[in-house]
């Protein structure tokens, strides 16, 4: 039996959203203020059933304006309730736990519900109440001087009548109500059908909703450990020998009445130390499962300092020590107290004790034990380093393990809140709940989405892909406000330089930097979609000819074309744009399997090639659905943006290189590079041929001699060669003053957009990157 599903209604961020939990462990991600710490609260207010937890400020802010216009007897006008659906998923072994939750005596399934319900317990009565407040206040208004109020008492509103006095008015006024919920009258989400009412439990008739409740789940947080340090002063100041001290009062085998340990407490230490490590021995042989200590490490082990009344309790009690090697000749181990290892290792130890003293606790109900333990782990990850966060998680399961018979009937399920992609990579993207702010909505609300469905919904070769290569790199993507998906290493490195120089507001933002090639940057697309995460790519246009390899002769017979621009009417030949077509045609019927490696067309040549097409995936099958080189220069800005269509839709742009003027001598033409190399080389042409810069590996010789189109040849085959070394490029790019250079320009552009969508822009702030002024906030994350 297991926790299945919550769903959870007006709380906070959390407008309405269904929550489904693994029957072994969920892990809560997202960026800051998504609404994880919310869903938290929720069942700890829920669960607690307690109303006297509850304030105004936990409904949803787009519920007070409901308050008031209720207050106000606004025809129509219902007061919000919050609300919380758990539904257990029960097998027949436990069913006759759950029989005040069976909708019928003719129930048949293996999924049962129950709604708590924070409500008004007599709306009628409350409004009279705020009412006769209300005019009172008005009575005691001060008019000013003109005429408008200049004093007005509280309460204005309704949320003001149930804010006063702490909140007492609305614990007053509202109580918690259980309901039963028959699954047959939702849907596949578990969105009840349209009148559909509950069944309300009644306390009158049985058992009441809070101790049905309270007997099928017990709920335990263990919050992140922030304040466990080694200082003796100081008030928040908690050693580890503390921890294990409170473990042994309320869990272990206490032996005050064996006269054998207070016989060896009168004559040696021995006889106690070797009771220490009975009762301590089943709780250090679970550490010791996680990994750690391991070969290098200290063994732990359990002394006492002979006071008989404060073994576990006093400061200066029983400790735990570390064995640094073997006993002397003398039978002496040599040991160290706790405070002389690492920190890290501690906050393991730490939480791993309080865990299994929480399920300790659980277990030790010999009647009427819930059948689920439910606990919730606050950021593990505070205060362990990376290789300690990966074991945690790793063995965490395997500590709080049920044996025995009581498998079968009892589950310990976990969920872990974390910003930590060691985790995320540990454990896979199955258990993942993503909590996913809502852009461009007025209130501030979150959507959650179980990754679990996105396997479901995704191929067996993209989604192995996807997670081999987050794995591979890294998992930010969930904690980030916006993913930018770049080119390769040379993107990655100047990419900082490049968003302080053209668009600096981004550096305010959290931005999850994946590089991922033109070759492979659509299979990112499933993903990025089903997060909604708003998206950069930044790839090259990636010029190849559709059939046999160019040549030389082919190549010189671009540099007329090259010379004659990109900025007029380009003629490409019709054979050229028939063969293209075909190509383009071809590769459309194809159905290639995701898990198949595809490779483009032709060989790599300049963008100024007649016919040339792109080998880059990304272009031909995410944005813009274009293959010719000449449709890509031509494309305008709205067929590279992929637009959201409703509010949780991803908002996804493309940039890549296209035609600019570039300068050199006394000519001005229109070209567009092949690669980000070759682009920067254009647009900072001049400079970047002077001696100075003879590090970026750029210069032509003789390019004083040459024209713009055969210098731009010669920049596309020194680029194009195996003697160029593009991270070599980019680190001797970071040496230079990033004042002297110029950002190319699609990607500036593509920045400048990114910039608009995920940061505030200043009101009235004239962008010096000639982008004009910032018109709105539109899609804005919050």
């Amino acid at each position: 039996m297991h926790i299945e599903s919550i769903r959870i209604r007006n709380f906070r961020r959390l407008k309405d959203v269904r929550i489904d939990l693994a029957s072994d462990i969920s892990i809560f991600v997202g960026a800051n203020n998504s609404g994880k710490t919310s869903a938290t609260h929720a069942l700890q207010l829920f669960t607690a059933a307690s109303r006297e937890r509850f304030s105004i400020h936990d409904f949803s802010s787009d519920c007070w304006d409901s308050i008031d216009e209720f207050g106000a007897g606004t025809a129509g006008a219902v007061l919000p309730t919050i609300s919380m659906d758990i539904w257990f998923n029960v097998e027949p072994a436990n069913l006759h736990r759950v029989v005040d939750l069976l909708p019928s005596l003719s129930f048949t399934g293996n999924t049962v519900g129950i709604r708590v319900e924070f409500a008004a317990a007599d709306s009628a009565a409350l409004l009279r109440d705020f009412q006769a407040a209300h005019a009172l206040a008005e009575a005691n208004i001060r008019p000013g001087v003109n005429g408008a109020p200049d004093y007005h008492p509280s309460p204005r509103t309704l949320c003001d009548y149930l804010r006063d006095e702490g909140g007492l008015r609305l614990r007053q006024g509202f109580e918690l109500r259980y309901h039963v919920l028959d699954r047959a009258c939702f849907d596949n989400e578990l969105h009840e059908r349209v009148g559909y009412v509950p069944r309300l439990i009644s306390p009158d008739k049985g058992r009441g909703g809070k101790d049905i409740l309270s007997g099928l789940v017990k709920i335990d947080f263990l919050h992140a450990q922030r304040h466990l340090s080694d200082s003796s002063g100081g008030t928040r100041a908690e050693e580890l020998s503390r921890v294990l001290g409170r473990f042994y009062q309320r869990n272990l085998e206490q032996r005050v009445a064996d006269f054998d340990a207070q016989r060896a407490l009168a004559d040696s230490e021995t006889m106690l130390n070797e009771h220490l490590g009975r009762v301590f021995g089943p709780t250090l042989d679970r550490l010791s499962e996680l990994g750690y200590p391991g070969l290098g490490n200290p063994r732990l082990l359990i002394k006492t300092a002979l006071n008989p009344a404060t073994i576990m309790s006093s400061q200066d009690g029983t400790r735990v020590h570390y064995a640094l090697g073997e006993a002397d000749r003398h039978g002496v181990l040599p040991t160290l107290p706790d405070r002389y290892n690492g920190l890290g290792f501690k906050n393991l130890i730490y939480m791993v004790v309080e865990l299994l003293d929480l399920h300790a606790r659980w277990l030790d109900v010999e009647e009427s034990r819930p059948p689920i333990h439910l606990v919730f782990i606050e950021e593990p990850e505070a205060h362990l380093h990376v290789q300690l966060q990966q074991v945690f998680v790793r063995k965490v399961l395997d500590i709080l393990k049920i044996e025995g018979a009581d498998a079968q009937y009892y589950t310990s399920q976990l969920v872990i809140s974390t910003h930590s992609s060691h985790i995320l990579y540990e454990r896979g993207f199955r258990p993942i709940r993503y909590f996913r702010r809502m852009p461009g909505m007025a209130s501030q609300t979150s959507d959650v989405l179980s990754l679990s469905a996105f396997y479901h919904g995704t191929s067996k070769g993209s989604r192995n892909f996807l997670e081999r290569y987050l794995k591979l790199t890294h998992c930010d993507l969930f904690f980030a406000d916006a993913a930018v998906l770049v080119e390769g290493n040379v993107e990655r490195l100047l990419l900082p330089q490049m968003i302080a120089t053209a668009a600096p507001r981004l550096r305010s933002a959290y931005l999850s930097v994946l590089e991922i090639g033109g070759a492979f940057g659509h299979r990112f697309k499933s993903l990025v979609e089903f997060l909604g995460i708003t998206t950069l790519i930044i790839t090259d246009i990636d010029s190849v000819l559709p059939g046999a390899e160019p040549g030389v002769e082919a190549e010189e017979d671009a540099i007329e074309q090259a010379a004659a621009g990109l900025d007029g009417e380009q003629a490409v030949p019709e054979a050229a744009i028939g063969e293209a077509a075909e190509a383009v045609a071809a590769d459309e019927e194809e159905e290639l399997e995701d898990d198949e490696e595809e490779s483009g067309p032709g060989t790599a040549c300049m963008v100024a090639i007649e016919g040339a097409v792109t080998s880059n995936q990304t272009l031909r099958k995410w944005l813009p659905r274009k293959t010719l080189i000449f449709d890509l220069l031509a494309a305008k800005e709205e067929d590279c943006i992929q637009v959201r269509t409703a509010a949780h839709d991803a908002l996804v742009r493309v940039s890549y290189q296209t035609a600019v003027d570039v300068v050199w001598k006394e000519e001005v033409r229109a070209l567009a590079g092949r690669t980000l190399e070759e682009a920067f080389a254009l647009e900072n042409l001049v400079w970047s041929q002077s001696k100075a810069r003879k590090n970026l590996k750029l210069r032509i010789q003789g390019a004083a001699k040459l024209d713009l189109a055969a210098i731009s040849l010669r920049l596309h085959r020194k680029i194009a060669s195996s003697n160029f070394h593009k991270t070599d490029f980019a680190l001797a790019l970071l040496e230079q003053d990033p004042k002297d250079w110029l950002v190319p320009r699609y990607i500036a552009d593509g920045l400048r957009w990114l910039e608009k969508e995920v940061t505030p822009p200043e009101p009235a702030d004239d962008d010096e990157q000639g982008n004009g002024k910032h018109e709105d906030d539109e899609g804005l994350l919050v």
